[in-house]
């Protein structure tokens, strides 16, 4: 399996969702191993955020990542949009702290991206589970076990006519991401959004972006994508959040009830057991090699020391990712 960047330049224009000022975003290709970075073209030079677990600065509405002072929220979409693709190494140049919201899924970005996928000369690195785990906090559940690829249930309940509880499973490959969960766009309650409103959030929300629900059910005019489209929206924000690891996840990652915030801890669950795990690389007829090396680095005292915990590099050279 090959990394992959894109043949050209591509922007991409809308509002920030929590900002509502408008937001310019310009997609570059990337050298191998340099993974997915961010950069504040309105903060000068060095304003660069590498998209890592490490660099998560907040989930309370949105993932954001940040480092220096230097923040880009709402980053969740792209990158499961770049996830979906199998795109491994781009710079996303932005000139807000937000990226655009564009419809409130990833389609737009999914559409325009599938054609211009480049692939390059070096292997990509796996994480690759070998032992079940389970993330346990409050009511949310996230478990993970061994699956030849990424495969992602996602269970939704909510206390509404509309949604009541869901469920929905997808093998996260090009094809069936693009058709089943791009999409499946963000929701909302009215009543919280005229709240976040009230508080400064969600100021470029609008129909056009989010899927809105009162109490008698759907707002928008034109319904749901998907009679399920709130499960396969958790599944898609479950998958840009995994962009975070640095590295495609091959298992199968079942979420209930699941948020950001859960996200990130289950992330972390995983960098805390390396004994659950091993770093693969994959020849295109299936054959695997084992990074024995750089396994056996991680239980140096017990303590995770993989690139997950190295200090990220500065630039777009070819320096290994931040993360795997």
């Amino acid at each position: 399996m090959l990394q992959h960047t894109i043949k050209k330049d591509v922007s991409f224009a809308g509002v920030g969702l929590h900002s509502g000022k408008p937001v310019k975003m310009v997609l570059k290709p990337a050298s191998v191993n340099s993974g997915i970075r961010f950069k504040r073209v309105d903060l000068g030079q060095d304003a660069f955020v590498p998209a890592s677990m490490r660099r998560v600065s907040d989930t309370s509405l949105a993932t954001t990542l940040s480092k220096n002072n230097v923040f880009v929220g709402t980053t969740e979409h792209l990158l499961a949009a770049l996830y979906g693709l199998g795109i491994d190494n781009i710079l996303v140049e932005v000139n807000s702290d937000e990226l655009p919201i564009m419809d409130g899924s990833a389609a737009p970005f999914v559409q325009v991206l599938k054609k211009y996928r480049k692939e390059q000369r070096a292997k990509r690195l796996l994480m690759k589970i070998t032992k079940e785990m389970t993330f346990r906090a409050g009511h949310t559940e996230i478990s993970v076990k061994p699956y030849d690829g990424l495969r992602v249930t996602s269970k939704v309940e909510f206390d509404h006519p509309v949604i009541k509880s869901q469920s929905y499973t997808v093998n996260v490959e090009r094809d069936s991401f693009a058709k089943e969960i791009a999409s499946a766009r963000t929701f909302g309650f009215l009543e919280q959004v005229e709240y976040l409103r009230a508080n400064g959030k969600a100021l470029g929300g609008s129909l056009e972006n989010a899927v809105v629900i009162d109490k008698d059910g759907v707002v928008n005019a034109e319904g749901l994508r998907f009679a399920d489209e709130f499960a396969r929206h958790k599944i898609l924000d479950l998958v840009g959040d995994l962009a975070l690891l640095g590295c495609p996840l091959l298992g199968h990652v079942t979420a209930a009830r699941g948020g950001h915030t859960q996200h990130v801890a289950f992330m972390r669950m995983l960098a805390e057991n390396p004994d659950s795990w091993e770093l693969v690389k994959r020849s295109e007829d299936g054959r695997e090699s084992v990074m024995d090396k750089m396994r056996m680095a991680t239980k140096a005292a017990g303590q995770m020391v993989l690139p997950f915990l190295l200090p990220p590099v500065t630039g777009m050279g070819t320096t290994p990712k931040a993360i795997c």
